[in-house]
């Protein structure tokens, strides 16, 4: 969903994704080839927000933007599922860990991990090419280069599992009980329960 506040509408580029239960709110501008995952919320109704190039906002993120503090997101980046960006500049080949929290005013540099659950103190300035964990969040250590490509190389893989989700988003649907017997998963439950009552 998109909605238009106080005169900006969200601008997504051609080749973006967005899901449909995902929402877009006010200034926001969203790269090519990045996506907005399932109940994902991008709120640009006080200050505005920029997805970049190959970038993913996975389910159940919410980005907002305090008056003088735009949130800027690079390019290849993953934002994993359930964080909360507020107001923070992210460098590009970021990976931003689950139910992770960065807030107003926090720089983060270009190839950095932040781990799942990490808490980035307003202001906080990371360097390029660390890993960042902990409440408050602290840089641990230097990433390896094989760790710096795997962020890189999973933010690309988002673009191709984006496109999927956006093929069968178009597809007819399936009755269910086609779904049910082309997985094969209801019969192995079936089978389970028989067992488990048969003992």
């Amino acid at each position: 969903m998109r909605i238009a506040f106080d005169g900006h509408t969200p601008w997504v580029a051609p080749t973006a994704w967005t899901a449909p239960t995902a929402t877009l709110i006010g200034r926001v501008r969203m790269g090519e080839q990045s996506s907005l995952w399932y109940g994902a919320v991008i709120r640009a109704d006080c200050e505005s927000i920029t997805v970049g190039e190959q970038s993913n906002v996975q389910d159940g993120c919410v980005l907002h933007a305090d008056p003088g503090f735009p949130l800027v997101l690079g390019s290849r980046v993953s934002v994993g599922h359930n964080a909360t960006l507020h107001g923070c500049t992210i460098g590009d080949d970021v990976l931003i860990g689950m139910g992770a929290t960065v807030l107003n005013g926090a720089r983060i540099g270009n190839g950095v991990l932040i781990a799942a659950g990490a808490l980035v103190s307003q202001d906080a300035d990371i360097p390029a090419g660390v890993l960042v964990a902990g409440v408050p969040g602290k840089v641990r250590r230097e990433l390896t280069p094989a760790e710096r490509e795997d962020i890189t190389a999973n933010a690309v893989s988002y673009v191709d599992l984006a496109a999927a989700h956006q093929r069968h988003a178009t597809a007819p649907a399936t009755p269910p009980s086609a779904a049910v017997s082309a997985s094969g998963y209801w019969g192995a439950d079936q089978a389970y329960a028989s067992s488990a009552h048969s003992e």
